[in-house]
């Protein structure tokens, strides 16, 4: 099948605006790559306390370079329910690694923060900027150089991200992302959500809130909807990260088991020491991250990833830009319907067709690169099946079903459920934004109306509290960019704008911050950039001034003529209680120094 024509073109333009960057990227791990151990130049003593902790066979075998070795970066922690499972990960890998006649090694553990404890708190405040520090943790445990392969444990929000970041960083490496799959269904997400506004209108109390909560968090796994953990396992299978099929296979199950040891199994046959070497750095270009992006837009994915894709290509030399993804997003229909924007949650999307159907149906109409590199092999058509545990234990892989087996959740590409992706670029005076407005009804795609200016998510739910919400308006939530606070999600603001749209309000937000894959169905201009504290104009609105979002034209506009609006002086509010407190100190550096999100607001 011919790609399609518009998505040639912007692979093309992404090609050649990263050509310098790209090249410059590939001599480096060319440079690094070698078709020996790397442990091989190490001086005794190094090598010495490189494997002082292994086994016989293994240190026999390491010292005389024998045998290959893994390195394991895990994400690993028995708090969160997504990163749970890993505990026996290590083990499953150690044990695939011997019986195919090689070694593998914990290399090092990264933090795993989860976004829904820390949601509406402090801590949130670290969350995006744990992204890179889980890069730096992956150049830690990988900096002894003693693998010939890597094996990445990882699955929520910042923590893939900054996996992909770091294994670019070590780009001559063959690398697989192994997912822990997500938790079995519990209470159905819509039923969550209206207990959540009642309890926001004093309908139900804290007791009937928790216990709805934890029915719908209820075991090991990834949160079932489709929010930014459960993008990152799309994007890994749809980029050729993981081994075909194994994104939403539920944790603790033995074909989760077997995946898993077949992923390390093809780690070691993938080593510069093979004939299917497939270091990582070279085999994710240009059309992977196309791809990623076509995945994101056909599947109603999280807008986190327009910033976190813009930072794990730039980690490759790759030139992605807002204006690609929304170019692409126009080209790719919405093929899934998966809670915020569907009642379906991801064991759903997985028992109608899954991933194999999805990539199916865009090969088969033109809108995805079949012919990339995957960790798997030449031709993403791999990636087409469905698969099952046999009674010896192996692994079988049939092609994906013709059919959806709900076409409620998984549509044709020729039938789809809206015809574009639904994230778009937003610009005009107060900047640029990101929107996603595949969960939101078409006549909310355009509001104009006047300007609620709150600080923090806290002012403006006690603004609903107190009964000062009324009418129509645009709520501007500013200060919430990288450079101010670490840009932290604003979820708490969805329920309150939610009840108001439900009472018939025209309601909307604008905001510096982020919202992730839960933004739902009120429209709103997210990632504003420049931000509050980068002299962004939205820094200049004032209470009262009209605002017109709109997401049909792509246009974010405050209706104040340029004389006044340059006129205005920026007011900056006390920001000191966001500089201490749950490590916020720590992070003082990474605030002064982040990027702009529509580059990844990185500090690299």
């Amino acid at each position: 099948m011919t790609v399609n024509h518009t998505l040639q073109a912007i692979t093309n333009r992404i090609i050649e605006r990263s050509r310098p960057t790209r090249e410059a990227y590939l001599a480096r791990i060319n440079a690094a790559a070698s078709r020996k151990p790397m442990r091989s130049a190490l001086g005794c003593a190094n090598l010495a306390h490189g494997f002082a902790a292994c086994g016989p066979s293994d240190k026999a075998g390491l010292a005389g370079d024998e045998l290959l070795n893994i390195g394991i970066i895990t994400a690993y922690n028995d708090m969160l329910s997504a990163h749970q499972p890993f505990e026996t990960f290590p083990q499953l890998i150690k044990q695939a690694a011997r019986e195919a006649g090689g070694v593998a090694q914990v290399a090092g553990g990264v933090p795993a923060m989860c976004d829904g404890v820390t949601q509406g708190f402090a801590g949130m405040e670290l969350s995006l900027f744990s992204r890179d520090v889980i890069a730096m943790a992956t150049a830690v445990g990988l900096s002894h150089d003693m693998f010939d392969a890597t094996v990445y444990l990882g699955v929520c929000d910042k923590i893939v991200p900054g996996l992909v970041i770091g294994a670019l960083t070590f780009g001559h490496l063959p690398a697989i992302f192994i997912p822990a799959g997500p938790m079995t269904s519990g209470l159905p997400n819509d039923e969550k959500a209206r207990i959540r506004q009642l309890y926001a209108e004093g309908k139900v109390g804290r007791a009937e809130l928790l216990e709805s909560e934890s029915k719908s968090y209820h075991g090991p796994g990834t949160c079932t909807f489709y929010g930014t953990a459960n993008s990152n396992q799309m994007l890994m299978e749809i980029m050729g990260l993981h081994i075909p099929g194994s994104s939403f296979i539920n944790p603790n199950t033995p074909l989760r088991d077997a995946m898993t040891k077949e992923a390390a199994k093809r780690a070691l046959q993938i080593t510069a020491c093979g004939n299917d070497y497939t270091p990582v750095g070279a085999m994710l270009d240009e059309r992977s991250f196309v791809n990623g992006v076509v995945g994101l837009n056909a599947t109603g994915g999280s807008t986190n990833h327009t910033i976190h894709l813009i930072a794990m290509a730039a980690a490759a030399g790759i030139k992605l830009t807002w204006q690609d993804i929304s170019d692409i997003s126009a080209e790719v229909p919405l093929l899934a319907r998966v809670y915020p924007n569907g009642l379906a949650d991801v064991n759903h999307f997985h028992a109608a067709g899954g991933m194999g159907y999805l990539i199916r149906e865009l090969l088969d109409a033109g809108l995805l690169h079949e012919d990339v590199r995957t960790v798997w092999g030449e031709t993403l058509r791999d990636y087409t099946i469905e698969p099952a545990l046999n009674a010896d234990g192996t692994i079988t892989r049939t092609p994906a079903p013709e059919i959806s087996a709900d076409a409620k959740v998984l549509a044709k590409a020729e039938t789809p459920f809206q015809p574009d992706g639904g994230i778009k670029v937003l610009s005009g005076n107060i900047g640029s934004a990101i929107i996603k407005v595949s969960a939101v009804k078409p006549d909310r795609h355009v509001i104009e109306a006047p300007a609620k200016i709150f600080h923090d998510q806290a002012e403006m739910q006690d603004a609903f509290k107190a009964g000062k919400l009324e009418g129509d308006f645009i709520a501007v939530v500013r200060y919430q960019g990288p450079k101010a606070n670490g840009m932290p999600e604003l979820h708490k603001l969805m329920t309150v704008l939610g009840i108001l749209q439900d009472r018939g309000q025209r309601v909307a937000l604008v905001t510096d911050g982020r919202l992730s894959g839960a933004s739902g169905k009120v429209p709103s201009a997210i990632h504003v950039t420049p931000e509050a504290l980068d002299n962004g104009m939205i820094a200049k609105i004032q209470e009262g001034d009209i605002i017109r979002l709109d997401a049909a034209q792509g246009t974010l506009t405050v209706l104040v003529n340029d004389a006044e609006l340059q006129s205005r002086t920026i007011q900056t509010p006390d920001l000191s209680h966001n500089q201490f407190g749950m490590g916020r100190e720590l992070f003082t550096a990474f605030r002064h120094i982040a990027g702009h999100a529509d580059q990844g607001a990185s500090v690299f």
